[in-house]
């Protein structure tokens, strides 16, 4: 090490050997100074309640100063009382808070050595915010498919009730079933179309018992009426309802011609649950036999017997089937106000 370098080394050390006594005499000496006098620091103390007057445990106490000094906290015990001890004296705020009540605070002068006690404090229950989700019910979903539904006339004229084309179509109610079949049988085209069979029945002397005439017209239009009444009572609300089946045909719209045609076909035989799964459709088959026997209590005693009923049942599956046909292939492109939905899938 050079010579100069080490003298001033030396030097240096000597002057922190004297000096330092005296500079950690007089940071001492400073310390001291600032540090509070006991006789003058005193304590905080209080109580927390509810709205009710019973005592709130658990909450946070924090005490806050106007001299900047660092917060400090504590938690109120079983009785609600909470307490900062060796405070010094001044101004301060205490702020309380607890798990579903509003934040409180109360402020206050400490005089030197005085047991200040706040006024008791009382915790007011939080407003809680509630989210409200209005989502409508099934019924309410299913009432406007049914609105939609009854829009649906095939060039604009004949009604197309009984089709959905939506494949997340929601189950329809026993009243709503019921609603629908009110909807077709009274609609205007129905009477006219019973009407125009009436008229074909007539001018080949069907049911000749009736006999011809104003009269025979009357009685040929009344039981084909009856017989529409019964088929779409029975078979399209009191026995879907009793057996939880949907009288609708689901449109698919998709797949191949030959998929199609099959669906269509089976439908003649197979319905909806209103589960969504697919089963056997007894309301349709038992419709058509139940509507066959009670047309036994109204035409002519030649045309009665259970080889008629059953011989109108197979000519109402027949009639289904070819039905489905147009619907898939034909009716849909014909159909005014069809819902945008996409098309069913088996």
């Amino acid at each position: 090490m050079p010579r100069y370098a080490g003298w001033v080394l030396a030097l240096s050390l000597g002057f922190l050997s004297w000096g330092f006594p005296a500079a950690a005499q007089s940071q001492g000496t400073s310390a001291a100074e600032h540090l509070p006098d006991p006789r003058l620091l005193g304590n905080i103390s209080g109580t927390i309640v509810d709205q009710t007057g019973a005592a709130v445990p658990g909450a946070r106490v924090k005490l806050s100063r106007e001299d900047q000094s660092p917060d400090q906290e504590v938690t109120s015990d079983d009785d609600g009382q909470f307490s900062f001890a060796n405070v010094a004296p001044g101004s301060f705020q205490i702020t309380v808070a607890s798990a579903g009540f509003t934040t409180q605070s109360s402020s206050g002068i400490l005089r030197p050595g005085e047991s200040y006690t706040v006024p008791q404090i009382a915790m007011a229950l939080a407003s809680t915010v509630t989210e409200v989700r209005v989502v409508p019910s099934r019924i309410e979903v299913a009432e406007d498919q049914i609105k939609a539904e009854e829009k649906q006339r095939v060039l604009g004229v004949v009604p197309n009730f009984y089709v959905s084309y939506d494949r997340n179509a929601v189950p329809l109610s026993s009243k709503q079933k019921f609603e629908l079949a009110w909807k077709t049988t009274v609609d205007p085209v129905s009477f006219g179309v019973t009407g125009a069979i009436a008229g074909i029945q007539q001018s080949q002397n069907y049911f000749s018992g009736y006999g011809q005439g104003a009269q025979g017209y009357g009685k040929r239009f009344g039981a084909s009426y009856a017989d529409f009444v019964a088929s779409t009572y029975i078979g399209g609300a009191i026995l879907p309802s009793l057996l939880k089946q949907d009288p609708r045909y689901f449109y698919k719209g998709s797949g191949s011609k030959r998929s199609r045609i099959l669906y269509a076909l089976a439908n003649s035989v197979i319905c909806k649950g209103d589960d969504g799964h697919w089963q056997t459709d007894y309301s349709a088959i038992l419709g058509s036999l139940a509507a066959g026997g009670i047309s036994n209590l109204y035409y002519p005693a030649d045309s009665r017997g259970a080889e008629l009923t059953f011989e109108n049942t197979l000519i109402g599956i027949g009639e289904s089937a070819a039905v489905n046909l147009l619907q898939e292939f034909v009716m849909r492109k014909l159909t005014r106000n069809v819902p945008r939905q996409e098309p069913a899938n088996p």
